[in-house]
Order: structure tokens, then sequence, then C-alpha cells
């Protein structure tokens, strides 16, 4: 879910151009895994300092395309916030996952 100050970015049509081209570019597929992708993600964190600038939140370099659980994983294995086994589903809870490659393989 977006946070309240960067709905406007991400409603823009600047932005759904940018989506659109980008994920097209890598097949809609996971550039980590190769599963079906999900969510563009951000390399650099968005902020609201840095939203507005094309540079970074419109910028092809700066995007990578992840299925959901690579994309989990960015934001919460890496972190120590989930543990091996674990991952959080479409509504953000945290769910057990029957078989689970680490994500260091």
């Amino acid at each position: 879910m977006a946070k309240e100050w960067a709905k406007p970015f991400y409603n823009s049509s600047a932005w759904k151009k940018c989506r659109k081209s980008y994920m097209a570019s890598v097949f809609n597929l996971c550039e980590r895994c190769g599963e079906i992708g999900k969510v563009l993600h951000h390399k650099e964190y968005l902020t609201p300092e840095n939203i507005n600038n094309p540079e970074i939140s419109l910028n092809h370099d700066l995007l990578e395309y992840l299925c959901q659980e690579c994309h989990n994983r960015e934001h919460h294995e890496r972190y120590g916030v989930v543990q091996y086994g674990l991952k959080f589903d479409e509504n953000g809870e945290l769910i057990k996952v029957k078989e689970m490659k680490p994500w260091w393989e």
C-alpha cells in the first residue's frame, strides 16, 4: 500500500507509462528468480524529498521488477525482520511457507 504522500505519484500518467515500459522490457518476469513479476521496486527508496525527481523515481536504471516473494525478501528478510520459512502474503500478513529456497541460493 502506497504511503499517502506517494499516492499522487503512483496515480500519475508518467509513472504508469514508466511502469508499463519497464515491465515490458523485462518481459514481466522477476529479475531475481524468473517467476512472474508483481512489484516494480525502486532500488533507491522513494521519499517525500525525491519522489518528484524523475532522475530517481522514473529512471529505469533504478528500477527492478520483482515477484512478491523476492520483494518481501528485499524489504524484510535482508534486515532480519522475517525468519527463514516465513513470508508476507498479499495482505501483509505473516504466513508459513511450505517450501522456500533461501534468498542466498
